[in-house]
């Protein structure tokens, strides 16, 4: 990844995660502390402290806060004793670590202010220090005899940990590796070197220095590496690709003792003001709660508006009745706003750890690449950000390596080395989000794809997602560790498409890059909905997901033959079934074993025109487009294909009279129903059971009588028929 990584990007995620790593530090180490007033010891608590502060260290070190750096080794250098030793610790021992904790917590409190963060306390390190080593035979403080310039960048982990090293009768070796064209060439880098390194020895620190450029040193640049090992001086060297090594010298003097800190350090004081961050953390699962109690509150409002409608039928005045109703309408709509509110996260969020996704895939492929990221003020619910952020990975992984080329190729393109990928996000409306990940790259091989997939090669980007979302299907001859066993775009249509009931499209150019865009709900438990009827069967769809409610002019209705039948009104034999009731040959195969021509291809030579084409060179519908007695209607002059939806149900011959128009990779399709109810909230409760999962149905709900009411996925469900895929008699039971 081309460019400096800015840390400053994750500090708010970083405190977050220390503050949850030390609220379950000071538990275990009280935990500890019972267990020791019991007479008992506490292995579990004690690992379990010594996992939370190696975590806090790691994270720390990536954001560059060396002093809780220093502090969480130095305590995890005393747990580790601990752990040795049957997770045994003394009173003074917890007493220095609860102090520990409190300079770790001041210290993580003091980035979050802006304010600078003071170095640790040489007392409270030479504390912990002494609690480590008090058990072993000796116990000193380490002095490292070493360059200045090397002094200078070895905090008191390193120094501690090169103490313990040679205490335990290991040397401590300072190896120097440079890096050169030559070498580069040969596979040799500072990676590589430490990997060669750590088979021989453990590594405590890689120092970069800065040298005099050299026919040696043409860089400019070195990198010293501290190692304690077992191992001859010349094997190390050879690893390291150096031509010696040095030794480092390490003077162990006597610590100070671990009471004085005790008796000069107070406590904090009693009547300290607590400082506050104005934010409340809370438990998903308590927002989850509360969300279920107001989807109660909703379906209650149903039976409560079809009480009062009752009422009014049978002449009781209910006009106060009514009054209340609607200001309890307005008061659910402001309560359902201020919990989804309390459930939205930023995409910015959402998207702190794609900055690293991308180094490390830029690492592993050997591509510069640069990120850019764009997402506003976005927000979703947390639920939804937890399904769509592994097809955002997935994403991220084709965009770098499939699309992004590598730096040779780049040049010879006359392109900049350092490729760049965009993932970018705005709220399309107040219930929808669009997402998009670009890339500069390649493109796509449409050809390469069709080849890979056994079909003919895709003219539009519609026709081309299909293929590159299907199943196993690679660009790839063998795997890597990143891609390559076409799972990934499988994966990001079912979450976008499927789990989440959202549209997939894609859009490529010929070394111009490609983009793909996701639009997704914000939400997906509460959502406003339109309610409609299909003969006497009540339905209800998203309203994100339909463009526009159309009038139906039947005068203006164009009818296609259905499936089965001929244009002049014969029926036709089902697929593979000849008129007799005989079974037709397979697609290709002739009667008599001969091959059929290739399907576009006429028996004499003669091109047939192309799917969707004339003969004449009039556009006919796009597959799909007029099957199952799908009809053409015009709107504002485009051509829209409706299904009649009580048609497709099997729920009766009652005329469509409304159309909802939903839109598919940009391609409008109308479904006609028999009657549109209204608009409202509904409460979307997934289909678990798979033997009544369909595709076009979403989840069921209820509308206060009691009954479900299936909840259709329109879009979907037009994708299907326009595949050819409508599963009639599936969707037909289901809707019975």
């Amino acid at each position: 990844m081309g460019g400096a990584l800015d840390v400053n990007e994750f500090v708010a995620g970083y405190l977050v995660e220390v503050e949850e790593h030390l609220s379950a530090s000071t538990a275990n180490l009280l935990a500890a502390e019972a267990a020791l007033r019991g007479g008992e010891s506490s292995p579990k608590a004690i690992r379990e402290l010594f996992r939370a502060l190696h975590t806090i260290k790691g994270l720390s070190a990536m954001v560059g806060v060396e002093p809780i750096v220093d502090l969480a080794h130095a305590m995890e250098t005393v747990l580790r004793a601990a752990d040795r030793s049957a997770g045994s610790l003394s009173a003074s021992s917890i007493e220095v670590l609860l102090r520990g904790l409190r300079s770790i917590e001041e210290r993580a409190r003091a980035l979050a202010e802006g304010k600078p963060v003071l170095p640790a306390a040489p007392e409270l390190l030479a504390a912990l220090t002494a609690l480590d080593l008090a058990a072993a035979p000796s116990p000193p403080v380490p002095t490292i005899g070493a360059d200045p310039e090397i002094l200078a960048k070895l905090g008191p982990g390193e120094r501690v940990q090169l103490a313990q090293g040679v205490a335990g009768g290991r040397r401590a070796l300072r190896v120097d590796f440079v890096p050169s064209p030559a070498r580069t060439a040969e596979g040799v880098n500072i990676t590589t070197v430490r990997e060669r390194v750590g088979k021989l020895a453990e590594i405590v620190k890689v120092i970069p220095l800065s040298v005099p450029a050299s026919e040696g040193a043409p860089g400019g640049i070195a990198f010293a590496l501290l190692v304690l090992t077992s191992a001859p001086d010349e094997e190390v060297a050879r690893a390291a690709a150096a031509d010696g090594v040095r030794a480092l010298t390490v003077e162990l003097p006597v610590p100070p003792v671990v009471a004085a800190l005790a008796e000069r350090e107070p406590d904090e004081p009693a009547d300290r003001e607590p400082q506050l961050r104005g934010v409340v953390r809370v438990e998903v699962a308590r927002l989850d709660d509360a969300l279920d109690k107001l989807s109660a509150l909703v379906v209650t409002r149903f039976r409560l508006a079809r009480a009062a409608a009752d009422l009014r039928s049978r002449g009781v005045d209910t006009r106060d009745l009514s009054e209340i109703l609607r200001e309890h309408d307005r008061t659910l709509r402001d309560l359902r706003g201020a919990i989804m509110r309390a459930r939205m996260i930023s995409v910015a969020e959402l998207l702190e750890r794609v900055p690293l996704v991308v180094r490390g895939l830029g690492r592993a492929t050997g591509k510069q690449v640069r990120l850019e990221i764009d997402a506003g003020k976005a927000e979703l619910d947390k639920a939804v950000a937890e399904r769509v952020f592994p097809a955002i990975v997935h994403l991220l992984r084709n965009a770098v390596d499939h699309a992004i080329e590598p730096p040779a190729e780049r040049r010879r393109l006359g392109k900049t080395e350092e490729g760049v990928v965009r993932v970018s996000c705005f709220e399309r409306s107040s219930n929808q989000l669009e997402l998009s990940v670009a890339d500069d790259g390649r493109g796509i091989d449409r050809a390469l794809v069709a080849r890979r997939a056994g079909r003919p090669a895709p003219e539009s980007d519609a026709a081309l997602l299909d293929l590159i979302t299907l199943p196993g299907l690679s660009t790839l001859d063998q795997a890597t560790k990143t891609s390559g066993r076409g799972l990934g775009m499988d994966i990001v249509r079912r979450i976008a498409v499927e789990q989440l009931s959202g549209e997939l499209s894609v859009s490529t150019s010929p070394r111009a890059g490609t983009t793909f865009t996701l639009r997704i709900p914000l939400t997906l438990t509460i959502v406003d909905a339109f309610s409609f009827l299909c003969g006497d069967q009540l339905f209800v769809t998203p309203v994100a997901g339909v463009e526009e409610v159309v009038e139906i002019d039947a005068a203006r209705v164009l009818r296609g033959p259905a499936p089965g039948e001929a244009r002049g009104g014969a029926m036709l034999p089902a697929p593979g079934e000849a008129r007799g009731g005989a079974m037709l040959p397979a697609p290709g195969e002739a009667r008599g074993g001969a091959m059929l021509p290739a399907p576009g291809e006429a028996r004499g030579g003669t091109m047939l025109p192309a799917p969707g084409e004339a003969r004449g060179g009039t556009m006919l519908p796009a597959p799909g487009e007029a099957r199952g007695g799908t009809m053409l209607i015009e709107r504002r002059g485009e051509v829209v294909p409706l299904v009649d939806l009580g048609a497709l149900f099997e729920l009766g011959a009652s005329p469509a009279r409304r159309a909802l128009v939903v839109r598919r990779h940009g391609a409008p399709f109308a479904f006609g129903v028999t009657r549109v109810i209204g608009q409202q909230e509904v409460v979307v409760r997934p289909l678990e059971d798979p033997l009544v999962r369909v595709p076009g149905v979403s989840g069921s709900t209820d509308l206060g009588d009691g009954r479900p009411t299936l909840v259709l996925d329109l879009v979907t469900l037009s994708g299907r028929l326009s595949a050819g895929r409508g599963g009639r008699g599936a969707l037909a039971r289901v809707a019975s």
